[in-house]
């Protein structure tokens, strides 16, 4: 049995260094992972999009290697869990709260 290698052992006090709170940085990193979802669905609609066909004919459905290929790129990529969690740990996130006002207000 192979275990999979996106599987990574996170230090909690890493990840709510930046934050204060385990919590909040989860739920920041969640947010991320939305963004990151829905861009992927979209740029993975966009590329399918070309293959639509109007015709109801099967096999040709079936057949199509391109589309398919492109299908199995999008399963291979990382999860959007996984790039968010390595962005926020980068410090290439930016967060603030939405009721703090900025220095220059």
């Amino acid at each position: 049995m192979a275990i999979n290698p996106s599987i990574v052992t996170r230090d909690l006090d890493k990840i709510s260094q930046k934050t204060g709170n385990l919590y909040e940085s989860i739920h920041i990193i969640s947010q991320r992972a939305k963004q990151i979802s829905s861009s992927m669905k979209e740029e993975l609609n966009n590329k399918l999009s070309e293959f639509a066909s109007t015709v109801d004919n099967l096999e040709e459905v079936f057949e199509n290697k391109e589309q398919i290929e492109i299908s199995k790129f999008y399963e291979r990529m990382p999860k959007p869990s996984t790039l968010a969690m390595e962005e926020f740990i980068e410090g290439k996130l930016y967060f603030r709260h939405p009721d703090e006002t900025t220095e220059e207000e």
